[in-house]
């Protein structure tokens, strides 16, 4: 466990760009700040960073809010979005000129390109050099456009104690002026972080480590101003399996992407970017309450996480057979109305839910769990794919044929009759359970995978089994396969 934290001092939060999809790496920075904020009693703030007006939309807006719900990261109060609070941002940099503290920089574009190009000759960091920091304003031209910087600290060094990276130091001769207002008056990103940060009463940064070089320019500025420092966490970024950044080969896709294309729990995804750079010894199912009691910083590794779909799957197929069946139902029915192009009858919330048991152990997926029900509803005549087709190739048909009078003949339509018809069958014919079942599934669901047969049998009832078996036989030629064996 980490240092005492007074709980009503902590406040985090999560502040996405909306310029795409919440991205699985968002999504676990999101996690983090969620869980430090829960685990010691304080509150997570949502802020939308739209000030990049170009790219910001409300569609990406909307997919950032839709997975922060799914994904069941509730947010205290109501998001702040940046853009809106320009005028205070801009306010902020107006007083830190006041205060001399910031000044006026009328370089000109051609001028900045000009220093760069020498820099990039002599093989120098390219920084802004100064040349504004103490020139009086009144030398430049009337009526010249400017833009607003930060007179940042040239001597000696910024440290940070990250709680994540350790100790970190940076020469300040290392850092610049950065640019606070642009020439247009609005206010820079870098700016509208710091203010926002204060404003909302942020105490702990919790983000990815491409944003430590962020962190030594901004604390200049929080310094000028005499604001609190926050406590940083520097999270390593998410690697693909194979050790590369990770990418859309990978699984870098947007959060609605795992639910609705790939089918998984939102309390597998989240189980699974826990454990995602952070650990608890070798658990590895944890839930949201246990999350929450046992998560803390000190638990954060400094090494890259690395992304594995397979293991996400593992852990997936883990909640959905402790899921609800009547909550697996609603959430797969669409998804077979998608498959069959039609909506589900009225009534088929039963006989969906009833499956859900059999199907759960050999499902990873909604996907896969819906896949494993929509033999139920398929209209009849039924179409086989290509390995069901073969399954009725050679001896198939015939032994459909002899299983069909063998169920017909059965007293009664539960399992253990059935099954005790088969076996007979199966005994009579001196071959395997299995030989039976094979072009018996075939009939009853177009598949060559599917529950147990009888589980099949019983889910259809008796009029749809026999219905969908004499279909089979009315579609294959009598005789197929007659002369390849003499036991049937």
């Amino acid at each position: 466990m980490g240092a005492s934290i007074e709980p009503a001092a902590v406040v985090t939060r999560f502040a996405p760009s909306p310029t795409g999809f919440l991205h699985i790496g968002g999504a676990r920075t999101a996690l983090f700040n969620f869980l430090f904020a829960r685990h010691h009693g304080g509150r997570f703030l949502l802020r939308i960073e739209d000030t990049d007006r170009a790219r910001s939309t409300d569609a990406a807006i909307d997919a950032i809010l839709d997975g922060m719900r799914w994904l069941e990261l509730d947010w205290d109060g109501e998001a702040v979005y940046q853009f809106a609070r320009a005028a205070r941002h801009a306010e902020v940099a107006h007083a830190l000129l006041e205060n001399g503290k910031a000044y006026r920089c009328y370089a000109t574009p051609q001028e900045l390109e000009e220093m760069r190009a020498a820099q990039r000759a002599a093989k120098q960091p390219m920084r802004y050099d100064g040349r504004w920091r103490d020139r009086d304003p009144a030398e430049a031209p009337e009526g010249a456009p400017f833009v607003v910087r930060l007179k940042a600290p040239r001597d000696g060094e910024t440290v940070i104690e990250d709680r994540v990276q350790g100790r970190v130091t940076v020469r300040n001769a290392e850092l610049d002026d950065m640019v606070l207002l642009r020439s247009d008056g609005t206010p820079t990103y870098m700016l509208a972080v710091v203010v926002d940060d204060h404003d909302m009463g942020v105490t702990h940064v919790i983000r990815g480590d491409d944003h430590l070089n962020n962190a030594f320019r901004q604390l200049a500025l929080i310094d000028a101003l005499g604001w609190p420092q926050p406590v940083y966490a520097h999270i390593p970024l998410i690697h693909g399996a194979d050790g590369a950044k990770l990418s859309k080969r990978h699984g870098a896709l947007g959060v609605d992407a795992y639910s609705d294309e790939l089918g998984m729990l939102p309390e597998a995804v989240d189980n699974y970017l826990l454990r995602l750079g952070w650990g608890h010894g070798d658990q590895e199912i944890i839930g949201r309450a246990e999350a929450i009691r046992l998560f803390d910083l000190d638990g954060v590794g400094r090494s890259p996480a690395r992304f594995d779909l397979k293991k996400l799957e593992s852990v997936n197929a883990h909640y959905l057979r402790a899921a609800d069946d009547a909550r697996l139902t609603a959430l797969i029915a669409p998804r077979i109305e998608s498959v069959l192009g039609h909506e589900l009858p009225a009534d088929s919330t039963g006989l969906l839910q009833g499956i859900i048991p059999e199907l759960k152990p050999r499902s990873k997926t909604l996907n896969e769990l819906a896949a494993g029900a929509t033999f139920l509803f398929r209209t009849r005549p039924l179409t086989l794919d290509e390995r069901a087709a073969k399954l009725l190739e050679g001896d198939g048909r015939l032994l459909l044929e002899r299983v069909r009078h063998a169920l017909a003949d059965a007293p009664a339509w539960e399992a253990e009759t059935l099954d005790a018809a088969v076996r007979a069958l199966a005994e009579d014919l001196s071959v395997g359970l299995g030989k039976i079942a094979q072009p018996l599934r075939a009939a009853l669901t177009g598949q060559t995978t599917s529950p147990g047969i009888f589980d099949v049998l019983l889910a259809l009832g008796r009029d749809e089994s026999m219905g969908r078996i004499d279909d089979l036989l009315a579609s294959v030629p009598a005789g197929a396969g007659e002369n390849e064996t003499g036991k049937l």
